[in-house]
């Protein structure tokens, strides 16, 4: 499964960053204009809401799982998560938890 997550993670990676650059390439890069976005309309301010309130979810949840479960390098899953979101760092978090549980089973 962990390659399957593993390519989750490249294309949770692309696709948000593809939709980005075309929204970047019509738009300045600035807090005023990012805000503007979020708050245009209330469906916008719906999806930024729930994108948010899950990143949020998953960082505390890896926190949590990766210490019981010992999870190395966990702190990528974090970092993927607040720079591109929870599209890479969900797959990323679970590649490297079924990888290395995966790992452990198979070792002893």
């Amino acid at each position: 499964m962990w390659r399957l997550y593993s390519l989750l993670a490249m294309i949770g990676t692309a696709l948000p960053y593809l939709a980005f650059i075309d929204w970047l390439s019509s738009a300045e890069l600035s807090m005023a204009s990012v805000t503007e976005a979020i708050f245009s309309n209330k469906l916008s301010l719906f999806a930024w809401s729930d994108v948010a309130i899950s990143a949020l979810a998953l960082i505390l949840f890896i926190l949590v799982d990766g210490q019981k479960n010992q999870i190395n390098q966990r702190f990528w899953a974090i970092a993927g998560t607040c720079l591109v979101g929870v599209s890479l760092g969900l797959p990323l978090y679970l590649a490297q938890r079924d990888y290395q549980l995966h790992k452990r089973t198979t070792s002893h």
